[in-house]
């Protein structure tokens, strides 16, 4: 028998991940130290989110039933719970993680020229397309336009948890974010040790205590988003219906249209938006088509 598997070795490993974070303070990880606390040290929704994983998994984890984590989420816990050498060394013995994942390549994703060229030729619409983790990675004109009240536009989970531009833009913010954190979830359940999985959730968990929250709960599906309703600080209340479609040639990105009832309010605002964004055309000069200016 692998000692490593042995009971002796799954309690031990359990017994040691609980005296790591028993020693550990949320003013020493970043967190918010506010009201009683049952436990001592940190729980174990925080250490989850702060690592990037569901709250379940490190349960698993410790209490011993999953043994063969990946090199990454090893790397992640450690990280959380501030080990040294020597205690992340006996970290790694324990647990042995699996040899199948601990190569597994960082996704650089990337859209394709013929989708950008696509909703780049839709001058009425919003639409933009995201990553596997919501990283935006296009847009066209009108999509920039609409989203023009966020200081940084690069994903769609920072922009609605550390942007304060969302608070105001977005109608229902709490429906938004509970869609935009159920859809990260079934994505890191699909792969738990994915290196961008981790960074996103380890940010957002550091930084939003309302992120923390939301992630460390279980979300059975995806809610559906239908309407959005917005509020843009220059042409005023949007309804625009939301549209989420798969792009089979890109495996995990999706392409996000926002359309407007024809004739309605919203239509009109969007059309207003597009005006005021439109870029203006450059003045040619006498000399760009060959003539001398007059009087030369």
């Amino acid at each position: 028998m692998n000692d490593d598997k042995h009971p002796d070795a799954v309690e031990g490993l359990g017994r040691f991940l609980r005296s790591r974070r028993e020693l550990l303070s949320p003013a020493a990880v970043g967190l918010p130290s506010t009201g009683r606390r049952r436990v001592p040290g940190l729980r174990r929704d925080e250490v989850a989110a702060l690592a990037g994983v569901s709250a379940s998994y490190y349960m698993q984890l410790e209490q011993g039933r999953e043994l063969n984590p990946s090199h990454r989420v090893l790397e992640a816990v450690a990280r959380v719970l501030q080990l040294g050498d020597e205690d992340r060394l006996r970290l790694f013995r324990m647990v042995q993680p699996s040899s199948r994942r601990m190569k597994a390549p960082v996704r650089v994703e990337r859209a394709s020229t013929h989708m950008r060229q696509l909703i780049e030729s839709w001058t009425r619409t919003p639409a933009f397309i995201i990553g596997h983790v919501q990283d935006i990675l296009a847009t066209n004109r009108l999509a920039d336009a609409l989203y023009s009240d966020f200081t940084q536009r690069d994903n769609v989970l920072r922009m609605l948890f550390l942007d304060p531009a969302a608070k105001a833009f977005y109608r229902n913010p709490a429906r938004a974010k509970h869609r935009a954190v159920a859809d990260l979830q079934q994505t890191a359940a699909q792969t738990p040790d994915d290196p961008r999985i981790l960074e996103l959730v380890g940010e957002l968990s550091v930084r939003s205590g309302e992120f923390r929250s939301l992630w460390a709960r279980e979300y059975t599906r995806v809610p559906p988003y239908q309407l959005k309703q917005m509020h843009h600080s220059e042409v005023g209340d949007l309804e625009l219906r939301h549209e989420a479609l798969n792009v089979r040639s890109a495996p995990g990105q999706q392409l996000i249209i926002l359309q407007a009832e024809p004739g309605s309010p919203s239509a009109d605002a969007l059309a207003l938006l597009g005006s005021i964004s439109a870029p203006a055309l450059p003045r040619r000069q006498p000399h760009e088509d060959g003539q001398t200016p007059h009087g030369s």
